[in-house]
């Protein structure tokens, strides 16, 4: 069947398109118009007056919601986000593992790499991003101390096998004495390579980024504080043009006046907006689980030991709209940090965060102030938020 949506204004590659028309056929889009440009083709008409059509988002940092984490990988936990993440405009994510024990790790590994390519409800995990266990002790933030491990390539091929291949991203501490030569054999296999919880000097990081890392992880978060003799690994990430970096804007990990110094540090093409959000999400306070992590969740705040913060309650969603806030920029600039950039950073930008013609219909519908209005993916309407 035939479906045609109209709108006030499309989010193109390249521009904003103006009273757009979207033919989509077999759950791909075949035409993108300007109404302006002929008449409306005949099929199943849905108009979404005063809406914006962007690409459905795509969360690279993402451990789980509505109960559920992504570590359980089974089909119901899966589908049990999937649904959550459709009504926060979200069609794809990585499915991020912390650190655990070895052989749940593997487990989890092993669980999530069957179920990716799977026909799962909602938003789909199109790929693994492995946090964890290469990290700095010194900055592992929530991770367990006692299951973090030396950076190895016999450990890292491990898990790799686990995964089936389906390891997309990794976060590591390049400071790390075995981080050079995984950073390397990860790059080799396809793997981007993401820098954090990390304590590196500036001379470490750069290591790190000549060995194949592209990008940061939750930037300003668990990596060493920036200091005007020795800028350490902000210094790198902010300086250097080539370099992604995520960032969780939820007002509580970083302040708003730092997300604007951020902004104007890695602009348009590089910044990332992720959530790291955990099972809490979308849930009453309480306790919950982030892998194998007893979290306890006060007014969305996730917190282990004293005052430790443990990912967050942040929808994807949200993230935008307070991005476009505190940097003071169109929502249509802020859907690319969340669409287009974690697309383009982790090599998945030919099928992923942006509406073409001949891309899958992944779309979602958002109302002036960027919120969800309702989200399409493959082609099949969704609940909106």
């Amino acid at each position: 069947m035939r479906t045609i949506l109209t709108a006030e204004k499309l989010l193109a590659p390249e521009e904003i398109l103006r009273h757009p028309t979207v033919v989509i056929e077999d759950g791909a889009i075949t035409s993108i118009l300007s109404r302006d440009e002929g008449p409306v083709p005949e099929g199943r008409r849905l108009d979404f007056r005063g809406a914006l059509l962007v690409p459905a988002y795509f969360d690279v940092h993402f451990h789980g919601s509505a109960g559920s984490d992504v570590m359980e990988a089974t089909e119901d936990a899966l589908n049990t986000i999937g649904g959550f993440l459709t009504k926060h405009g979200v069609g794809a994510y990585f499915a991020t593992t912390v650190t655990a024990p070895v052989d749940a790790t593997l487990q989890s590994l092993s669980g999530l790499a069957k179920l990716i390519g799977k026909d799962l409800k909602g938003a789909r995990p199109v790929g693994i991003h492995i946090e964890g266990p290469f990290i700095s002790h010194s900055k592992r933030g929530a991770h367990p101390e006692q299951e973090i491990r030396r950076p190895s390539v016999a450990l890292f091929n491990r898990m790799w096998e686990a995964a089936e291949g389906h390891i997309r991203l990794m976060t590591i501490a390049p400071e790390l004495p075995g981080a050079i030569e995984v950073i390397e054999r990860a790059v080799s296999l396809g793997v981007r390579v993401s820098l954090g919880h990390s304590n590196a000097s500036s001379e470490e990081t750069l290591r790190g980024v000549q060995s194949g890392a592209v990008s940061a992880t939750h930037i300003f978060n668990a990596m060493r504080r920036f200091d005007h003799r020795d800028p350490g690994i902000l210094g790198v990430v902010l300086e250097r043009d080539e370099l992604f970096a995520e960032i969780i804007c939820d007002g509580l990990h970083v302040h708003p006046t730092v997300v604007r110094m951020f902004w104007r540090a890695k602009g348009a093409d590089r910044a990332i907006l992720i959530t790291d959000a955990m099972s809490a999400t979308g849930m009453p306070d309480g306790n919950y689980k982030l892998g194998e992590l007893d979290v306890r969740v006060k007014n969305g705040k996730c917190i282990i030991g004293e005052d430790t913060l443990a990912g967050s309650t942040l929808t994807l969603d949200r993230g935008i709209r307070n991005f476009a806030e505190f940097a003071g920029v169109e929502i249509g600039t802020a859907v690319t940090l969340a669409s287009r950039n974690p697309a383009r950073m982790t090599g998945l930008d030919s099928q992923i965060g942006a509406l073409e013609a001949g891309r899958r219909a992944d779309i979602t519908v958002l109302s002036p102030k960027g919120e969800v209005i309702e989200t399409i993916l493959r082609g099949q309407r969704m609940m909106g938020s």
